[in-house]
């Protein structure tokens, strides 16, 4: 069988007494968009530099395409590109030099790629100014066209839409849309929720360095789902009726007056039919879909609510 383009087991990173990472498993399939999620300082960052080699764990084993970068190096990263934290450039040089100065470290056909990735992300009428003067959306733009150089496979992308305006953001995602649609699989780490939620078929939550959920976003949705709002012309009356309900639970009014509550399709279909019988009139009932926010704070309040991890490094994401 052909290796995932991403797996960790059992990754820890360590700096003394303090503990970035623990205990991390992931694995990003083929064809994914994969967002890796968590608030700043939860160890993102610390994460994909070991999967790229760029600092040794403490503990666990990373592996791209079935190989290992602390081995095997260079070779590991084959059909690999991307950055980690901002993409970084030589700010008296234009973005058209640049990128020829990296697809001479590539070498083969990298050079022949630089006019179509420049068009592709929209530089091709900025490529002769210097990078100094690039706005910070333009130069993670040129970052992700330099990754694209290298014809990768696996595209990892640290915070790509950190620090852009909206327009900056909808053109990320456009972008990471259409490399998704070429063939390219995407690990997409991130703190903004809309973003993840709108890009990825499949996600890990990390919190303080542990992972509290890794599969696919739809799942974790179908998983949650359960809660339903109720408006009728009697609410009081509705809401005694759902409390006698054996399989509702949950039930609570809203700000807004309507009732809430959690259960089964089962349990909605037979509460219908009892408000009903009831005398009461019903004039809603909604099914309510949990947003990523819900999920992700849900998940990272319970785990707030375990024994506390070790303190976490300060990092940057």
């Amino acid at each position: 069988m052909t290796p995932p383009p991403v797996e960790a087991r059992g990754l820890v990173k360590r700096y003394g007494e303090i503990v970035a990472v623990d205990r991390v498993d992931l694995t990003v399939e083929t064809g994914d968009v994969y967002g890796y999620l968590g608030p700043n300082g939860a160890g993102k960052t610390t994460s994909l530099r070991m999967l790229l080699g760029l600092i040794r764990p403490t503990a666990g084993a990373a592996r791209l395409f079935g190989r290992d970068p602390l081995y095997e190096g260079a070779k590991a990263l084959d059909g690999v590109a991307g950055f980690v934290e901002e993409p970084r450039f030589y700010p008296y040089l234009s973005g058209r030099k640049n990128l020829e100065l990296l697809a001479g470290f590539d070498g083969g056909e990298a050079r022949s790629r630089i006019e179509p990735m420049l068009e592709l992300v929209d530089l091709r009428q900025r490529a002769k100014d210097r990078v100094g003067g690039y706005s910070h959306g333009m130069r993670q733009r040129l970052g992700i066209a330099a990754a694209l150089l290298r014809d990768p496979r696996l595209l990892l992308l640290d915070e790509p839409a950190t620090g852009l305006d909206p327009g900056g953001m909808r053109d990320m995602r456009a972008l990471i849309r259409r490399l998704a649609g070429e063939g390219i699989t995407v690990m997409l780490s991130s703190h903004l929720l809309v973003e993840v939620e709108e890009l990825c078929n499949r996600v890990a939550i990390i919190r303080s360095g542990r992972i509290v959920y890794e599969g696919s976003l739809a799942e974790l949705k179908r998983t949650a789902a359960g809660g339903y709002r109720l408006r009728t012309n009697d609410d009081e009356r509705a809401e005694r009726v759902c409390r006698a309900q054996p399989d509702v639970f949950d039930v609570r009014r809203s700000a807004d007056g309507d009732i809430r509550f959690n259960g089964g399709e089962d349990a909605a279909a037979a509460l219908s039919v009892a408000v009903v019988e009831a005398g009461v009139a019903i004039r809603a009932l909604v099914p309510e879909t949990a947003t990523l926010e819900d999920l992700f704070f849900s998940l990272t309040e319970e785990a707030a609510g375990a024994p506390s991890p070790p303190p976490t490094v300060g990092e940057p994401a």
